[in-house]
């Protein structure tokens, strides 16, 4: 099988590769932007599937960020993201690509969304304000896929996975995802000996957390189904306060000062929870436990650091 991984120098995309990398009889087909594929354009897409002509491809590329990206950047992450997905479903229906998983998001769910939140809640009710612009471009690709199933009898589904960390994250401390962002921070924080860390918001959402190696084989799963849902959920079907979490990092990162709460930032959804009844009942369950997924991605933070590959 010759497969086309679109994203893969991102943290969900290098998962994929480690992952098929130990798969026999997978042929992997890569292309960066350096190497002149720009997935926001469509005809550098086109020419890249015809010319490939890749039996699979998987989309896990994408402009993410955590709230303050999201709220900043608006216009981009609607732009860019629906541009990468109409180029990549389009190109690969065109080029005679039979397959195609899509990679969304959990943030496709409505703010209040009952919880756990199940497949069937999308669309039902508003969306969190703070990352409706990511959203509402991630919907759009779940939709092309499933359409373009429907309409063309092509075998184009998505996985929704939800909060991901794990080896080259973005540690930026602005337009980083929580998780990351709190490594970076309490890191810093050790190593300058400070007292305290100040945490946005109360502390009191909750959240759910995948490490990305469980996301990409939960997609190897996937792609051995001849007939999943248009859509699945992904993830462990557990969730921590973000106070929890954050004691967590403070613990792995070896920081013994102060957590000081500032409720003057926002906090976002109250909880995020993934209801992944669906995907247990097909078999997968997430293996990788929170603390010794946040040790882990630790320890990659510290060789990334090391050898000068650290995204920041």
């Amino acid at each position: 099988m010759k497969l086309f991984i679109a994203g893969h120098q991102g943290m969900v995309g290098a998962a994929l590769v480690r992952r098929f990398q130990a798969e026999p009889g997978i042929s992997l087909v890569l292309r960066s932007r350096r190497e002149g594929l720009d997935l926001t354009n469509q005809a550098a897409v086109a020419a890249f599937y015809a010319a490939e002509k890749p039996d699979v491809a998987i989309v896990a590329a994408a402009k993410v960020g955590g709230i303050h990206a999201n709220n900043t950047y608006p216009a981009e992450f609607l732009y860019e993201n629906l541009a990468i997905a109409a180029n990549c479903i389009h190109g690969a229906y065109a080029a005679g690509v039979q397959r195609v998983l899509f990679l969304g998001s959990s943030c496709i769910y409505p703010k209040l969304a009952p919880q756990p939140m199940p497949e069937d809640c999308l669309l039902t009710s508003p969306l969190e304000p703070t990352n409706e612009a990511y959203a509402i471009a991630k919907i759009a690709g779940l939709k092309l896929a499933q359409f373009y199933r429907k309409q063309y009898g092509v075998l184009y589904h998505s996985a929704m996975p939800t909060n991901l960390y794990g080896p080259a994250d973005n540690y930026h401390l602005q337009n980083s995802h929580v998780l990351p962002a709190l490594i970076r921070k309490f890191h810093e924080a050790k190593e300058a000996g400070r007292a305290e860390v100040v945490a946005w918001g109360t502390g009191s959402p909750r959240r759910e957390f995948l490490h990305v190696d469980d996301l990409a084989d939960a997609c190897a799963f996937l792609l051995r189904h001849d007939n999943p849902p248009d859509w699945l959920n992904v993830g462990t079907g557990t969730d921590v306060t973000i106070k929890e979490l954050t004691e967590i990092v403070a613990a792995v990162t070896g920081f013994g000062g102060r957590i000081v709460w500032d409720a003057s930032k926002p906090d976002g959804t109250p909880r995020k929870l993934m209801d992944v009844s669906r995907l247990t009942a097909l078999g997968w369950k997430a293996r990788i436990g929170l603390r010794e997924g946040v040790a882990k991605t630790y320890a990659s933070f510290l060789a990334e650091k090391a050898a000068g590959t650290l995204r920041a």
